[in-house]
């Protein structure tokens, strides 16, 4: 075999069409070893004999795709100091593009004996190991383009790679639950005729299964717990692991593209699957481990920890930097992927201890021209001291509103003095990120998300039931703002099954008619269920898997969503660029503002309306006359007026509409209660009864005097001529077609 120096760039293994130059960081290595496999698993050592910057590199003319690799790094093993090296381990290479194999619990991956800690143990772990894989980097894109959904038109929706498709019955038994089955055209039919536009994939990056979950028969199945940031997950590939699934990854984006869907990635840089001093040794620990990993400063054995994983990255290191911004810039260069949310983000902030607006990660994005311009949304929290930081990150990034979520889970179950906080949420959370120059689109508004209840669960049980976790049902939260509506779990209770359909609803409605971007986990819209279980990190079965066996209630729930969606796509009113400010603005031909709060008389909200504890009522104009930024094209944006009505409480209340000055006459348009006729008309100052957690929404047309028609150009219906297609035009209409009009029914 020909060896010749190679180069110190790019790291990880890079195929030119010849042959594959292999370079690796690290600083405290003494001497570095090469390791190749062949299909028997027969090892061949080369020694790595060039080094620049502490950059190991080597490059081997006849090695080609498909090739399996790994290293062994001798240097110091003084475990006090911070020091692992450990050449019996197979090291994977950080910058793999690709990854074979599971690692087992074998004891040889770790470095200590079971019986005796203090004791060295160097079995050789390479038989037990992951393997890292060259792959080509050629893909035939054709035209493949970024949709670039502007943020206040996106609607997210979270999912699973194999949880989604697992169990859908027009997926083929041999493909569901891979990349191949995420891009399957009934997949993508689902989510066009929904209206959705981004697709946030939960951890696709390579993963572990952790060896206590083995044990208790069980497996990792969020993925948050990764080893390659490189490396699309190879459980989740078709055909195989040796680079193929790189290839059906970028075939999986290009098809949602295609379709005009964006590819977020929920991506965990903030620790890695070595976990603490008793973890294995994989990868990062043996090849630099004070240089990838934050350590106690007055005890380097043991790990600082914000993520409860057992380990954070060291985020102020350069080459810990540079790998976090290599990657990022790998998936959206070479996979395409339109944007990031960024697992307990906190962590990544993290200079000291305390969370750093200003971190070194922080002013790395912002500079570079590739990142900055995706979507980057935090998930503002960690588990260390200040960790907390909702509404604390810098513009360009959005952030998983978890105000929001409490807030409408509280005001929803008929909590006593939300109201005030709750019209803020609605309103785009103005309180949280106005002071930091950002708008509405900092708010990723969200009701639920894998980590808790489905929305099914939220209004059907108030305890957790965790059992199947093995953990005594002690793991996952407790405190989660549900209300079971009467009854723990299933029922045949018709009144309290009708009473959950409309709470799901209220749900729905609130998030996708807020100001923000909504998120919605998958399956939410057809009714999944995990029953009652709040924590299904370990559930990678029926539990968590999406159930397309949908019943009459969850397709009541599928229509209304896609509704709702629609209405928000086609109205700008509900997704404003620019905060509500409740002013009249000047040169926009309206006298009244924005937007008024209401009380249940039809008159603007009183002080002591809002202050008092057991009003669970609520109604909002909203003024699409008032709409004061303009389009992409910069014109003006005229849109219809809307007002949503919300009863929280545990009774009917009477609400009366407002006067003419907000609009002659309104029309239903959608609710969560068999009261009112859709489409049926009321003029100003009539009087409603709305029963018990319910939400109504009514329209009125643009009517201002002088003004171009309606929205002529930016939507295919006015909010009350949606509601007058009938089922019949409905039922022949195209389902992208079908979100722009009104579900036949009550209100």
């Amino acid at each position: 075999m020909q060896i010749w120096p190679g180069q110190p760039y790019p790291l990880g293994a890079t195929f030119d069409g010849v042959g594959t130059n292999f370079a690796i960081f690290s600083e405290v290595a003494e001497k570095v070893e090469l390791c190749l496999f062949d299909d028997a698993g027969t090892e061949r050592r080369i020694d790595i004999t060039e080094v620049d910057a502490h950059v190991w590199h080597v490059y081997l003319p006849s090695v080609q795709p498909g090739q399996r690799y790994g290293f062994r790094v001798h240097g110091p093993y003084d475990p006090s100091n911070g020091l692992r090296c450990d050449p019996s381990k197979l090291l994977l290479d950080p910058y793999a593009k690709a990854i074979e194999g599971m690692a087992s619990n074998d004891p040889s991956l770790y470095s200590y004996d079971f019986e005796d800690h203090d004791k060295r143990n160097e079995d050789d772990s390479a038989p037990h190991t992951m393997k890292s894989v060259v792959v080509s980097p050629f893909f035939d894109w054709g035209n493949d383009h970024p949709p670039a959904h502007e943020y206040h038109d996106t609607v997210i929706y979270e999912a699973h790679v194999k949880g989604l498709t697992m169990q859908h019955p027009g997926v083929p038994e041999s493909i569901r639950g891979t990349y191949v089955a995420m891009g399957h055209p009934v997949i993508i039919e689902h989510l066009k005729s929904l209206g959705i536009t981004a697709v946030e994939l939960m951890p696709v990056h390579q993963f572990v299964q952790d060896g206590h979950l083995q044990e208790k028969g069980l497996r990792n199945y969020w993925g948050y717990n990764t080893i390659g940031f490189f490396a699309p997950h190879n459980e989740y590939s078709y055909a195989g692991e040796q680079g193929q699934q790189v290839q059906e990854f970028k075939q999986m984006v290009k098809a949602l593209h295609e379709a005009d869907i964006e590819v977020i990635l929920d991506v965990v840089y903030n620790h890695t699957a070595e976990g603490n001093e008793m973890g294995p040794t994989l990868a990062f620990r043996g090849i630099d481990n004070a240089s990838y990993y934050r350590l106690v400063e007055d005890d380097k054995a043991h790990y600082y920890d914000t993520t409860g994983t057992g380990n954070s990255l060291l985020m102020r290191t350069p080459h810990v930097l540079q790998l976090i911004m290599d990657s990022l810039r790998y998936w959206v260069t070479e996979m395409h992927v339109d944007g990031f949310r960024f697992d307990l983000a906190s962590t990544l902030a993290r200079e000291l201890h305390e969370v750093d607006r200003l971190s070194a990660f922080f002013d790395i994005i912002q500079q570079d021209p590739i990142i900055s311009q995706v979507k980057l949304i935090a998930e503002p929290w960690d588990l260390g001291e200040g960790g907390y930081q909702v509404g604390g990150f810098p513009p360009l990034w959005s952030e998983w509103n978890g105000r929001y979520r409490d807030t409408v889970r509280d005001f929803q179950r008929s909590e006593p003095g939300v109201l005030g906080e709750f019209s803020s949420r609605v309103a785009g959370s103005s309180d949280l990120y106005q002071h930091s120059g950002r708008t509405p689109i900092a708010s990723i508004n969200f009701v639920t998300a894998h980590d808790g209840f489905t929305l099914r669960d939220l209004v059907s049980y108030n305890e957790r039931h965790n059992e199947a976790n093995g953990e005594g049902n002690n793991d996952g939260e407790s405190h989660n703002r549900s209300w079971n509506s009467g009854v723990e779990g299933p029922t045949d209770d018709a009144e309290i099954n009708r009473l959950r359909l409309r709470r799901q609803k209220n749900f729905m409605a609130t998030l996708l008619l807020s100001q923000g971007v909504p998120m919605i986990l998958h399956g939410d819209e057809i009714g999944r269920t995990q029953g009652g279980n709040n924590n299904t990190y370990c559930q990678d079965n029926e539990i968590s898997w999406v159930d397309w066996d949908i019943d009459d209630d969850g397709q009541d729930m599928l229509e209304f969503t896609r509704q709702l969606i629609g209405l928000r796509r086609t109205h700008p009113i509900f997704r404003r660029r620019r905060f509500l400010q409740g002013v009249v603005h000047d040169g926009l031909e309206s006298e009244l503002p924005d937007v008024v709060w209401l009380g249940v008389d039809g008159k603007p909200m009183a002080d002591s309306a809002w202050g008092d504890p057991s009003n669970k009522c609520l109604g909002v104009f909203l003024n699409g006359s008032a709409i004061p930024e303009p389009d992409a094209r910069g014109e003006r944006i005229v849109d219809d007026s809307a007002l949503i009505l919300f009863n929280a409480a545990g009774n009917g209340v009477e609400f009366t509409l407002p006067s003419a000055e907000y609009g002659e006459e309104w029309t239903v348009v959608a609710g969560t209660a068999d009261a009112i006729d859709i489409g049926e008309r009321f003029a100003a100052g009539s009087t409603l009864i709305r029963p018990e957690f319910s939400l109504l929404l009514l329209g009125r047309k643009h009517t201002e005097p002088g003004t171009p028609t309606p929205g002529a150009d930016i939507r295919s219906a006015s909010i009350s001529e949606a509601v007058d297609k009938p089922a019949a035009a409905k039922a022949e209409a195209t389902p992208v077609a079908q979100q722009a009009s009104s579900v036949a029914g009550k209100a």
